[in-house]
């Protein structure tokens, strides 16, 4: 036993270090990173010396909350607009009415939080229609309304300046079953596709009823958590659309606390939370977002600044550099603004003290009283009390260990004064057997029931086992009316609704240090703020407030007076203020949706099985023209074109808006050397010559990392009709010609992939830092004659050491670039595009452009491809594996084993 004990104990030191030693190692790097860009941005020209000496920058903390004085201010002036606004998140149980918050950990403060700013921002003059995405459920674990496609949150005004606000639920993922966050990475791709289809039929609509038939695009997409940020970021670089991020809680900041409580080693928490994951999305997300919004200041300081993509000195270089009309040398940072919470105070009823009869009638001894006028509630929670008549101390929250509840527990069972002087109510959650819950949550609620035994607390502690979200009011109610005091006591509180809940209905709040609170209780005024690891602390701050009844009248007082700064009008209108002035790109206004062709699909595509299915089909690929058990592939692709053909006309000329469907042939085929093989052209014969009797129903694209000079040339070799191609995206995705066209570049998708694309001033960059460590000069050298405007290639010597894509991401990041990856030829290629150039997003572009379903579409790859691969296999539509087609990939060269494992 003794063994074990020093064996743990060396274990648990071991971990420590290592992450020590790692962290270490990223700090190193981002201040080298942060040295990187500040060598380009110390060159100022005397100009911007001379404003810099008449304009000294105001510190950070200023900055950050500051309105600019060339920013708009949001108005009633702005009612003319006709503005739509997407919404988004995804996990957890969302809908308008009866809110189960506290059922499980996916299901709290944010589902509130987005359903009320969605109808906030419907009630917004300017504002004509927002809606709120989330995930569609219909499993019998769930009420059905989850599975309701459409829920009006607020209905139309009567004078049509509005269409209302509504929840959108998008299918993705096994339809039968309630899926926890951590678990939905896989299904984001199908959502993201969902949702693009619905906002392109939506804007078609919109565009239909107020702009004489010109599609109405989102004036802004919002993402919430980091798995809205990355389908926002998605979304947002299909329709050239500005991003809005909210973290809410954050990936980074989580996964060092669970590391310092030495409880869990790297690759539990990884496997359990799914955390480096998370943290992927919420770096893209960054990469994506004109802004993020954020509670407070300690949030941008103390969480947003642990992410390789944000770096608050460089951000204030960048802003002060754009406000002087100065080169930024292609860096960017989101804009960080800090626009808190809002609350609906329209149903607060506050009541002064001499308004106590109905709580005297609750607990006065005359049983024949009249109390059914009273809430529900307020019996449900005395009748743990022997001594009612003292003040309450009211915790209100989920079971959750971070909500810290077990050392409030503690301190009220060890503090004798406390004990006499007040009551605890414990609101947490709603549960019918604890044996039921999830581990976290029976853990939290078993420790305290061991804890209320202990202490003997018997009469003194509340914990009803339900409530409903309409009720919380009333226990608010019930807590000022005994003269108690609400207590916040979390680890860490990223914001703090329930404070500011509790203040609207007059009670003062104890609260920890740790988040929001110390900006709300700096704002309101009305509490102490406690180090939620300090059990006497929390307990001295609770008596301070409960003996002294003039500190307790000032704080209640305070808190009324202040509440207005956190009303919802005021958050939309901060809100709309800042996406105005940080609104640097619009939709383009050129790209419109050629009308579809009313004839259907093939019904051999719409009876596929699942819109996410994947196909795979066994054999091996021959190059004289067949496929191997061909039979099955064959009669596949007949089956996906049999019905287009019999519907179809052959002598109808092409045009893009005719095609029903897409036939994408995206197999990366070279061999050891890098260079394209005759399998390629093979496939696009052999599968062009399977649906040659469909040609103008379905249409074919051909997607690959190869220029468009080695593609041509490859092609006319092997002599492809290069007219029966609808479309060539090149280049990892960065660009699309037109052989119907004659082959002319598609300018609008290159303008539509310039976002935050750093040109020249990344071209140097790339060779230095894709260079692995002790790699030779000549590792990776600029391939020019493949170059282009919108992709720069670089060669890979055989057996050099580069570093992979998620690496030479991350420094890419710190440096304040932002671009995508991709490496190719059978790694002996580097490809960097820009940050919405991909060959999965170019699929979306067209799919929006030709009008064309992406569930309408099959893709063809092989069983490995370039890094970006794995993008080509999820989403809506269909994806054959052809196997033994590609021998050489550059999987390998993806990501960090140890830093991805549990990725999906």
């Amino acid at each position: 036993m003794c063994w074990r004990i020093w064996h743990l104990a060396r274990k648990k030191k071991q971990i420590a270090w290592d992450d020590a030693q790692r962290l270490t190692k990223r700090r190193l790097e981002r201040e080298q990173g942060r040295h990187d860009a500040a060598d380009d941005l110390s060159e100022l020209s005397e100009g911007e010396k001379e404003k810099g000496d008449a304009n000294q920058i105001e510190p950070v903390k200023e900055q950050m909350t500051r309105i600019n004085s060339d920013m708009h201010i949001w108005s009633d002036d702005d009612k003319s607009r006709h503005l739509y606004i997407i919404l988004i998140s995804i996990h957890g149980l969302v809908r308008g009415e009866n809110m189960e918050l506290g059922r499980d950990s996916d299901t709290g403060g944010q589902v509130k939080y987005v359903v009320e700013l969605a109808r906030a921002l419907a009630n917004t003059k300017g504002v004509y229609r927002v809606d709120l995405l989330t995930r569609q459920i219909t499993s019998t674990e769930v009420d059905s309304s989850y599975g309701e496609p459409i829920e009006m949150l607020s209905c139309p005004s009567d004078g049509g300046g509005s269409c209302g606000a509504y929840i959108i639920r998008i299918p993705c993922g096994p339809r039968d079953r309630y899926i926890p966050k951590e678990s939905l990475w896989p299904y984001i791709p199908e959502f993201v596709d969902g949702a693009l289809g619905h906002i392109v039929n939506m804007a078609r609509a919109l565009g239909e009823q107020v702009d004489a038939g010109k599609p109405i695009w989102p004036y802004v997409i919002h993402g919430h958590y980091a798995d809205a940020g990355e389908v926002a970021a998605h979304l947002s670089g299909a329709l050239n659309v500005p991003m809005v991020l909210t973290g809410h809680s954050l990936g980074r900041n989580k996964f060092e606390q669970l590391l310092k409580q030495g409880r869990l080693s790297r690759e539990d928490i990884n496997s359990t939370y799914k955390i480096m994951r998370r943290i992927e999305a919420e770096e893209l997300g960054l990469d994506a977002a004109e802004m993020v919004v954020t509670s407070t200041r300690q949030e941008i300081e103390e969480q947003w600044g642990l992410y390789d993509g944000f770096d608050l000195k460089l951000e204030r270089k960048l802003r002060v550099r754009r406000r002087r009309g100065v080169s930024c040398f292609g860096r960017n940072m989101p804009r960080m603004v800090v626009i808190p919470p809002g609350m609906d105070f329209s149903y607060v009823k506050i009541q002064d003290s001499e308004g106590d009869s109905d709580l005297k009638s609750l607990i006065g001894s005359d049983k024949t009283q009249n109390k059914r006028h009273l809430p529900p509630i307020w019996s449900e929670i005395m009748r743990f009390f022997t001594n009612p008549h003292k003040p309450m101390i009211l915790a209100l929250s989920r079971p959750d260990p971070k909500k810290n509840v077990t050392t409030l527990l503690k301190a009220f069972g060890e503090c004798r004064q406390l004990r006499e002087l007040a009551n605890l109510t414990l609101i947490l959650g709603n549960r019918d057997d604890i044996e039921e819950m999830s581990n976290s949550s029976s853990v939290v609620l078993t420790t305290a029931l061991k804890f209320i035994d202990k202490y003997d607390l018997y009469g003194q502690v509340a914990y009803p086992k339900h409530h409903k979200q309409s009720e919380v009011p009333e226990i608010y109610r019930l807590a000022a009316k005994t003269k108690g005091v609400f207590i916040n006591p979390a680890l860490v509180e990223p914001f703090g609704l329930t404070l500011i809940e509790a203040a609207a209905y007059g009670l003062p709040v104890v609260a920890t240090k740790n988040g929001g609170p110390v900006d709300i209780i700096k704002a309101l005024n009305n509490g102490l703020l406690v180090d939620p690891h300090d059990q006497k602390g929390i307990a001295d701050a609770l008596l301070k407030l409960l003996a002294d009844k003039n500190l307790w009248f000032e704080c209640r007082k305070n808190g009324l007076k202040n509440i207005h700064r956190f009303s919802w009008p005021e958050h939309c209108r901060n809100y709309l203020s800042h996406v105005e002035h940080c609104r640097n790109r619009h939709p383009n206004t050129h790209l419109g949706i050629i009308p579809s062709i009313e004839e259907p699909m093939s019904d051999s595509l719409r009876d596929l099985e699942d819109l996410s299915l994947k196909f795979s089909v066994d054999g091996d690929f021959k190059l004289n023209g067949e496929l191997d058990v061909a039979t099955r592939q064959k009669e596949l692709i007949e089956a996906l074109t049999r019905m287009a053909s019999s519907n179809g006309n052959s002598s109808v000329s092409y045009h893009s808006g005719r095609r029903q469907g897409l036939f994408v042939i995206a197999a990366d085929c070279y061999d050891s050397n890098g260079d394209c093989t005759e399998r390629l052209p093979a496939i696009i014969k052999n599968v062009m010559k399977s649906t040659s009797s469909g040609l103008n129903r379905i249409g074919f694209v051909l997607l690959t990392g190869l220029s468009l000079q080695e593609i041509l040339e490859k092609l006319r070799c092997c002599q492809v009709n290069l007219e029966e191609i609808d479309a060539l995206v090149c280049n990892s995705g960065s660009e699309i010609y037109y052989p119907w066209r004659d082959l002319i570049a598609d300018l609008e998708y290159e303008a539509h992939v310039e976002y935050r694309w750093p040109g020249e001033n990344v071209r140097s960059v790339v060779t230095r830092l894709a260079r692995g460590e002790g790699g030779a000069e000549d590792d990776i050298v600029e391939y020019a004659g493949v170059c282009s405007t919108r992709c720069y290639s670089y060669g890979v010597k055989p057996g050099a050491k580069t570093r992979r894509i998620d690496d030479l991401r991350q420094r890419m990041r710190m440096r304040g670039f932002r671009c995508n990856l991709v490496y190719t030829h059978a790694t002996s290629r580097l490809n960097v595009v820009p940050l919405f150039a991909s060959r999965a997003q170019a699929l979306r572009y067209l799919s929006v452009r030709w009008g064309i379903d992406l569930s309408k579409m099959v893709v063809f790859v092989g069983e490995k491809g370039d890094t970006d691969y794995e993008d080509l296999l999820v989403g809506l539509h269909k994806t054959i594996i052809l196997r033994g087609l590609v021998e050489y990939g550059s999987e390998k060269l993806l990501r960090n084993e140890e830093s991805f494992k549990g990725r999906t």
